[in-house]
């Protein structure tokens, strides 16, 4: 019975998907080895620590739950109806799959995964989605919607050298942008920002100045359409590693960058403005 149910293309799905999970580990192993040697290195090259480090990190097979979630999204993603299931919400359809059913990490390696995969097919939908939001946005006051409030922030720091850094977070559809998150009732927006962005990727930051706004509609599963208004800040932070907010949906890496590093990046263009502004001013006070 189950055969007569099988397309040609299930039975493509299945077959590279080994290819992929093959290409994705192989990405996974040598993030396991740059990350257990940026840890013996940060800890003064202590001899012996190295095996000990790499053996903590490694990640020994993918549980059955892991693969067989990987296998709906990659099958959702490369060949399922996309009027139906655009492939963003394929996505996060598996991260969640993975979060109710995996381990600690399934939702995080899932994402990475299906997340790389998206990359690599061109991002298919990416603009129809956007010019659709667009005209529908059109057709709509935004002054009707309800309003959230958000704060982010451009933030920076100083290794020992006095090199400046930035840090960013990445997102599962492979853009660098802002650490930001949901200003609360009762406090208001510097306030908000700096405890979201301790809570996203473990900075404490101080408030230097403010950068910018920027307002869009978005869609919410609960409200429907609503309309953000986001506050961005230029905030100092000490210099020490990032810690990605566990169970962060959406996001899967937080890094510092030399600010030379953030012309190879991929950043969303209405990002960019009010990073060269956070550095253009950080250049104007020698900071």
């Amino acid at each position: 019975m189950l055969s007569t149910c099988l397309t040609y293309e299930h039975v493509i799905a299945y077959t590279l998907f080994e290819e992929l999970l093959y290409m994705a580990n192989r990405h996974l192993s040598r993030s396991i080895v740059l990350q257990s040697l940026f840890e013996w290195d940060f800890n003064n090259h202590q001899i012996g620590d190295v095996e000990d480090v790499l053996a903590r990190n490694v990640i020994d097979r993918i549980s059955i739950v892991d693969r067989n979630v990987l296998r709906i999204g990659l099958f959702e993603l490369l060949f399922g109806d996309r009027n139906e299931v655009p492939p963003k919400v394929a996505i996060n359809e598996a991260i969640e799959l993975a979060k109710s059913f995996g381990g600690e990490n399934s939702g995080k390696f899932v994402n990475g995964v299906l997340g790389a995969v998206y990359k690599e097919i061109g991002e298919p939908g990416k603009e129809e989605t956007s010019q659709t939001r667009d005209k529908k946005n059109q057709l709509i006051d935004p002054a009707t919607l309800p309003l959230e409030q958000l704060g982010g922030a451009v933030v920076y720091g100083r290794d020992d050298n006095g090199e400046l850094y930035l840090a960013l977070v990445h997102d599962i559809f492979g853009h660098w942008t802002l650490s930001k998150g949901h200003i609360e009732d009762g406090e208001n927006v510097e306030e908000g920002t700096i405890r979201e962005i301790k809570e996203e990727m473990n900075a404490d930051i101080k408030i230097i100045e403010k950068l910018g706004e920027n307002e869009y509609i978005a869609s919410h599963p609960e409200q429907g359409k609503i309309r953000k208004h986001v506050s961005y800040f230029l905030g100092e932070a000490t210099f020490q590693p990032l810690e990605l907010e566990e169970g962060k949906g959406g996001l899967d890496d937080a890094r510092w960058f030399k600010a030379a590093e953030l012309v190879d990046l991929n950043i969303y263009d209405d990002i960019l403005p009010i990073i060269t502004k956070a550095i253009t001013s950080l250049m104007s006070k020698g900071s």
